[in-house]
């Protein structure tokens, strides 16, 4: 493409999908992994300064609250499966110590914890790192997740999103408990804050039931930035409605464009402009200097992939089904639809499906980045591709997901972001110092002094 169609939307955004020792499913077992990644924290520093250093936007944590499993000889054989990792907050507070420029986000769930804690937390984060915060907003999926919180089954899908959507209003409101200059620390007057400035939530609703205030200053970005993952109906109605950043998965270009289209046709319902939203797709970028040292790459992790942690991963993605029984190298059995997470059991359904893939041949598709976008090339190849998605309005930036780590971070910043600078695709520096300069979104104002604009003289 040319350096004109690649800067007419400006540049993309980057963030670094930060998993232990790499996206892979059998990136653990590569001989250049640090196998206890997800437990080394000197593991952390280096990749988040080694993306720092490149200049991307910020990086990302998962989790989740689980094991995702009661198969040990499962557990035993794959990294995938939150064992032996830091929980994220506690990660990035540390790593906001160790970086200066990078956003921090990580993922907490609606489903098991309270909004009083997310919001503290995350607001305590973006202080602690200097507006660098950023909350991802999920919904558990997982059966294994709710036995850890008393739940002998999982809340119903719907259940889950609403209350999600509740809970995201609450803390929303919960960090707009102080205006910017509340807080006087006048020492002579004895006034440590104007009670003017401090505003009660008091929160009833079918789920929650909160008074506030928040315990914590008003964040220096007014709010952490809030990113959300959910790609089914009503995770594209909850992101129109509050997110500011979407991580989602889509393999073709017409599909991302129509994702793209319909999320952000949907903000104007809630007096949103569609800027105020970067949708930001998984991709797991696999490069080599040539085409086959890229392959090369790729066939070495494809190797080390154990046929049953492969039909384990296919049974995840289509819903949770126990695949055990079914031949690896027959179709794909009709599967009901299922109450963890839809918008994946569609994508990967859907692809085996279009494809006419074997249960084999799908875990060997998906295995790697797990549903996401997976490239396998040159820079050229690769930015190419980044390029078409970006330009006919498929995307805003890109999650990206390291299949091995480090040696896959490191290739796409010495080989891939080259490219990308050439183009006019990707900053050379930081234009700001907070993650929402980064993204180019707004500082938003209290609700409260929205409000009190939009009375009638004022």
């Amino acid at each position: 493409m040319s350096q004109s169609a690649g800067t007419r939307r400006g540049h993309l955004r980057l963030g670094a999908f930060l998993y232990p020792a790499g996206h892979h499913i059998a990136a653990w077992r590569h001989p250049h992994a640090n196998a206890n990644a997800g437990s080394d924290f000197r593991h952390y520093v280096e990749l988040a300064r080694i993306a720092q250093a490149a200049k991307f936007d910020l990086v990302f944590l998962a989790d989740g609250s689980g094991t995702r499993g009661d198969n040990v000889d499962f557990l035993s054989r794959t990294a995938h499966s939150y064992v032996a990792q830091f929980e994220p907050i506690t990660l990035l507070s540390a790593l906001a110590a160790v970086t200066d420029r990078i956003g921090l986000v990580g993922t907490a769930s609606t489903t098991f914890n309270e909004p009083y804690h997310i919001a503290r937390k995350f607001a305590s984060l973006d202080h602690i790192s200097g507006g660098r915060a950023g909350w991802n907003l999920v919904t558990s999926s997982s059966e294994h997740e709710a036995r850890n919180f008393g739940f002998d089954e999982h809340l119903a899908h719907a259940t889950r999103y609403e209350r999600a959507a509740e809970f995201a209003e609450v803390v929303e409101g919960l960090w707009d408990s102080w205006d910017d200059d509340a807080f006087l620390h006048d020492k002579a007057a004895g006034r440590f804050f104007d009670p003017a400035k401090r505003h009660v939530l008091a929160h009833r609703g079918e789920f929650f039931k909160v008074r506030g205030p928040l315990n914590v200053a008003r964040a220096p970005q007014g709010r952490p930035v809030l990113v959300q993952a959910g790609s089914s109906e009503a995770g594209k109605a909850l992101a129109a409605r509050t997110a500011e950043v979407i991580f989602t998965a889509q393999q073709r270009l017409e599909d991302a464009v129509a994702f793209y289209a319909d999320v952000k046709g949907r903000m104007a319902q809630y007096g949103r402009d569609p800027d105020d939203l970067k949708i930001m797709p998984g991709v797991m970028p696999i490069v080599g200097r040539t085409e086959a040292e890229a392959r090369e790459k790729f066939e070495a992790l494809q190797a080390l992939i154990d046929p049953a942690v492969g039909l384990a991963m296919v049974s995840t993605l289509t819903g949770g089904f126990d695949l055990s029984g079914y031949p690896l190298d027959g179709p794909i059995p009709e599967l009901p639809e299922t109450n963890a997470s839809k918008s994946r059991q569609a994508l990967t359904l859907t692809l085996a499906r279009r494809e006419n893939l074997t249960l084999r041949q799908l875990y060997l598709r998906v295995a790697g980045a797990r549903g996401h976008w997976q490239l396998v090339g040159t820079p050229n190849q690769i930015v190419d591709a980044l390029e078409e998605r970006f330009v006919n309005y498929g995307a805003d930036g890109y999650n990206v997901m390291p299949a091995l780590l480090p040696d896959s971070l490191t290739d796409f910043v010495e080989l891939v972001l080259p490219e990308l600078r050439r183009r006019g695709l990707f900053r050379s520096e930081y234009e700001g110092r907070t993650l929402r300069e980064h993204l180019g979104l707004k500082r938003p104002g209290s609700r409260q002094v929205r409000e009190a604009a939009l009375e009638p003289g004022v």
